[in-house]
């Protein structure tokens, strides 16, 4: 029997969401999430997509899971009383998400101990991340240590940026000691949905420059040219570049220094302010894109600023990745807000004709799970909406590693 399946893993800080996949067929077997861990009311979410076990449907439970380790334990339960174990011999790798691999991880890597203390090194680079990450892969290696675990980065795919791209214009010597530079995040859904998008053309993936917009509560531009990255929004964290649910997004430095010396704010306030506090929840009070939509459609006006303000920014950074990339095949929308709010879409593209951009309104309109073209016929590029798929993209990889 050869082993086939990747358990992929994505460790929060109070949860873990999850995905079993056969890669002979890129077939989903299970999904799931576990929530507040470390709380009372705990919740352990499991929905069996093939085998015996999806008769009965979706299983949840809820009540105390103490840490990751039970956390861990738990799912291994659901899938092996579904026939799905852990200790199953067509388990081929579990796949990690970890947000970020700093200079040193470029692409996917087997985890041994001195990759895992080199994971460790980097949480002072993602403070609210990394340290979760960590964990899962600690847990996952205990349960069993004879499979490849398999660490899949969040900043890799960005790592082909030019240097004088990478590079912020500050002292030299102050950014490689602390090393500040651009990372990017995101990577994984923009590698997945760059390859998408030229499988959608029809043309092979080193032919298609493609601006990739991830837009979900937490939001990414990327230009990629040929299925290589040369440009993308956020930097040195997930802050920069454009507005998001709560997030400030490209913002003058100076305030910070404003902030501190006017307003008496201290480091942690200014940080907790900028990614959590602002954004769309900062300008309008709601960072749910849909009430925002429902709001400015009534008159709203803290609304309809915010929703312009997160427009503004979007044509800002698709006229840029257009003179980035300097031929552009497609524009292509992802993630929550970008697959389903099609207003965004609209309001994105609008006045970008001279770009080559044109919608088609009725396509535009339509709510698909499938990728599909909603540009206007003859537009000279693209319009695209793929759904992005994190989970498989990590398994393809993670299988791709270990079996050579």
């Amino acid at each position: 029997m050869t082993a086939s399946r990747v358990l992929v893993l994505n460790s929060g800080s109070s949860s873990v969401k999850y995905q079993l996949l056969d890669m002979a067929d890129r077939s989903r077997l299970a999904s799931g999430l576990v929530e507040r861990i470390g709380e009372e009311t705990s919740r352990l979410v499991h929905e069996p997509l093939t085998g015996p076990g999806a008769e009965g449907g979706r299983r949840e439970q809820v009540g105390p899971i103490a840490d990751h380790g039970a956390a861990l334990k738990a799912v291994a339960a659901e899938l092996a009383a579904d026939g799905m174990g852990l200790d199953s011999p067509e388990l081929a790798a579990v796949g990690h998400r970890v947000v970020h691999g700093g200079t040193r991880f470029t692409r996917p890597t087997v985890i041994d101990d001195e990759v895992l203390a080199e994971i460790r090194s980097l949480i002072p680079l993602a403070p609210l991340h990394n340290p979760a990450n960590v964990t899962g892969i600690e847990v996952a290696r205990a349960l069993r240590a004879d499979i490849p675990q398999v660490a899949v980065f969040d900043t890799a795919f960005h790592s082909t940026m030019p240097e004088y791209v990478a590079r912020y214009a500050i002292d030299a010597a102050t950014a490689d000691a602390y090393s500040i530079r651009r990372y990017g995040f995101h990577g994984t859904s923009h590698a997945y949905v760059s390859r998408a998008t030229a499988e959608l053309l029809g043309r092979p993936v080193e032919d298609v420059n493609v601006i990739v917009l991830h837009l979900g509560n937490g939001a990414s531009a990327s230009a990629v040219r040929g299925g290589v990255c040369v440009e993308t929004s956020m930097g040195l964290t997930p802050l920069e570049g454009l507005v998001m649910g709560t997030r400030s997004g490209d913002v003058d430095p100076a305030v910070v220094f404003h902030l501190a010396r006017v307003g008496g704010f201290s480091v942690d306030e200014i940080d907790s302010l900028l990614n959590k506090k602002s954004g769309l929840l900062g300008m309008c009070g709601d960072n749910d894109m849909r009430e925002v939509l429902r709001r400015a459609g009534e008159g709203d006006e803290a609304a309809s600023l915010a929703f312009a303000a997160y427009v503004h920014r979007l044509k800002k950074y698709i006229g840029a990745y257009s003179a980035v990339l300097g031929r552009v095949d497609a524009v292509t929308f992802t993630a929550g807000v970008g697959e389903n709010a099609h207003q965004v879409r609209a309001a994105a593209l609008d006045g970008l004709a001279e770009l080559g951009l044109a919608l088609d309104p009725e396509a535009n309109a339509v709510r698909s799970g499938e990728p599909r073209l909603v540009s206007a016929e003859g537009a000279r590029v693209a319009v695209a909406v793929v759904p992005t798929d994190e989970e498989l993209e990590i398994a393809t990889q993670a299988y791709a590693l270990v079996t050579g």
